[in-house]
């Protein structure tokens, strides 16, 4: 009844069609719907597959059969569309972080808990970008979900686990080798990880090169094995 008082009196609109919803979040039912699911896609990267191609005919995409990257998997259950980059650059650039809680519940919403995991790291912002944010949106992210998923209670989540020790260029405008290269040595852990199963949290994949690269210096650290939790993935690039 408390809920129903204060839907009245202080609505909710949806950000995608701006009409009234029901819900306490800011995303009516029928938007949710129309955003686009990863279906289809790379068991070890989540990169989405053509629509050509069946589940049943392909588990790995070219690029992981032939350099397997050093995390064991991604969980990415929604494609980066038009929808989703709306939502993410008003919380990510905008700085409207009223839609973490959103975000965090389309990640929960399709998640399955069939992995032990014993930490939960998110990519590390430089100090000099997170000054001029205000916020870490993958901090941000990993505490709802770490605070609102039952079966993660248990689980540890560890901010300063890993830092970035310098400043890169931003990501967005580079080539996927310009990536790579970019974030080469960038992070740095400062505790040991020995047998962790660790999940690293972020808000999209694109070339996978951050993954890459925090992956590795968690491996270094002494994990056991490293995992991607992130919102959304983006498509291969077109040739």
């Amino acid at each position: 009844m408390v809920n129903s008082i204060l839907n009245s009196l202080f609505p909710s609109y949806c950000y995608l069609c701006e009409l009234r919803t029901d819900s306490a979040l800011p995303l009516c039912s029928s938007c949710q719907l129309n955003l686009a699911r990863n279906r289809n896609y790379c068991d070890r990267c989540a990169l989405p597959f053509p629509s050509a191609i069946s589940k049943n005919l392909a588990t790995l995409c070219p690029k992981c059969q032939l350099r397997p990257p050093s995390f064991s998997r991604v969980v990415a259950p929604w494609l980066y569309d038009e929808q989703m980059a709306f939502l993410i650059h008003r919380w990510k650039f905008q700085g409207e972080k009223q839609l973490t809680v959103v975000l965090a519940n389309l990640w929960l919403s399709t998640w399955e808990n069939s992995r032990h995991i014993d930490l939960i790291v998110p990519v590390p912002l430089h100090w000099r970008r997170l000054w001029h944010r205000g916020f870490n949106q993958a901090e941000l992210l990993a505490r709802k979900i770490h605070a609102i998923a039952p079966d993660l209670h248990n689980t540890d989540i560890d901010v300063k686990r890993v830092t970035r020790t310098r400043a890169t260029e931003s990501q967005s405008g580079l080539s996927a080798t310009g990536r790579g290269d970019n974030l080469n040595g960038v992070f740095d852990s400062k505790k040991k990880c020995e047998g962790m199963h660790i999940a690293v949290v972020d808000d999209v994949m694109t070339t996978g090169s951050t993954a890459e690269a925090l992956s590795k210096c968690l491996l270094k650290a002494g994990a056991k094995s490293v995992e991607i939790w992130c919102i959304a993935r983006t498509p291969a690039p077109l040739q």
